[in-house]
């Protein structure tokens, strides 16, 4: 009975391994499998946004027949050991979104000890002084463009209101040690500026946090000192930091009409827009992660199979400002 019982137990053990090398197998691919495989790292595989990128990465893949990875990095310890796991399935380079532009040279340092080729989308690589990584190839948003557009979209609508531009001011909600944020929230003051907009009524205010909880402080600390403002324009680096100003300009008395605010990225305002009374959150800019997902990937394709080395940086303009009245439509356009 006991050996009935051993052999039966081995044979469940057999089967088990068998099972995990299967998978293995289909994830990876055998060792005689000469099919090029490329993975695509992305920090938060949850978000709408990185979702769009994986799936117009696979149609990249069956277009040009490679075996996409994907994998989950939201940290540094994971990403380091995704690399590692990227080698050992014989992947050739990989495409990622890092969690921290920080971990830039541990990335880069870990890649070429495998000889592996890194092309990086939506956030820049920093050195160890802070300085963006130049010589890594980038795919990202154009930061100055897309804060121009902000602007504009913000003068126009301001215009379209009729408001007086003399008890008007902007809230420029600014995070100047990220170069992006920086770049964007430059853009926008340019392109206001620009418009013949008086450079005394815009007021930068920095934040300590690109979330809403952040720009709710900031916002709420200019507030105070200009209690004489009667119409808001509102400035920030992404969908939540001009939530959070729009959150304190509530809080302080100000009604939907008299307050503006365009953000960037869109899926972070989906929320706010579907909302049923209007708030002074007028808009976002959705930018392009199906344009993202699949060019990023293409690029590391043609670097790895005919040694096409990608351009060091390719910014994508391709946005559009959805608004209460069209982002259902737009967001569906973007598989969003």
């Amino acid at each position: 009975m006991k050996l009935k019982t051993l052999l039966a137990t081995t044979a469940l053990t057999g089967l088990t391994l068998l099972s995990a090398s299967a998978s293995a197998f289909s994830l990876f691919g055998s060792d005689d499998d000469d099919t090029l495989k490329l993975g695509y790292l992305v920090k938060q595989p949850e978000e709408p946004w990185f979702q769009t990128e994986w799936a117009f990465a696979e149609k990249a893949s069956k277009d040009l027949d490679f075996k996409l990875i994907k994998m989950a990095v939201p940290d540094g310890e994971k990403t380091l050991n995704a690399i590692d796991t990227l080698a050992a399935s014989g992947a050739k380079g990989f495409v990622i979104c890092t969690p921290d532009p920080k971990l830039g040279p541990a990335i880069m340092a870990k890649a070429k000890s495998y000889g592996l080729k890194v092309v990086t989308v939506d956030d820049q690589f920093l050195n160890a002084k802070g300085k963006p990584m130049k010589q890594v190839p980038l795919v990202m948003m154009a930061a100055s463009e897309i804060g121009q557009r902000q602007g504009n979209e913000l003068v126009k609508e301001m215009k379209k209101r009729g408001w007086d531009q003399s008890n008007t001011a902007v809230m420029a909600i600014t995070a100047d040690e990220l170069d992006t944020a920086r770049r964007r929230v430059d853009g926008s003051i340019k392109a206001i500026k620009e418009s013949g907009f008086p450079a005394e009524n815009i007021h930068r205010v920095p934040t300590k946090t690109n979330d809403i909880p952040g720009a709710l402080d900031a916002a709420n600390s200019l507030l105070v000192q200009y209690p004489n403002v009667k119409q808001w324009l509102i400035v920030g680096m992404n969908d939540n930091t001009v939530l959070g100003g729009v959150r304190a300009t509530e809080g302080q008395g100000f009604n939907a009409q008299n307050v503006i605010g365009i953000g960037i990225n869109g899926v972070d305002a989906v929320n706010e827009l579907a909302k049923s009374k209007p708030t002074g959150f007028y808009g976002s800019l959705l930018p392009s992660p199906d344009v993202h997902g699949y060019k990023s990937i293409e690029s590391l394709y043609k670097w790895v199979k005919d040694g096409v080395e990608p351009k060091k940086f390719v910014e994508v303009t391709d946005v559009v400002l959805i608004t209460r009245d069209n982002y259902k439509a737009e967001l569906a356009k973007k598989g969003l």
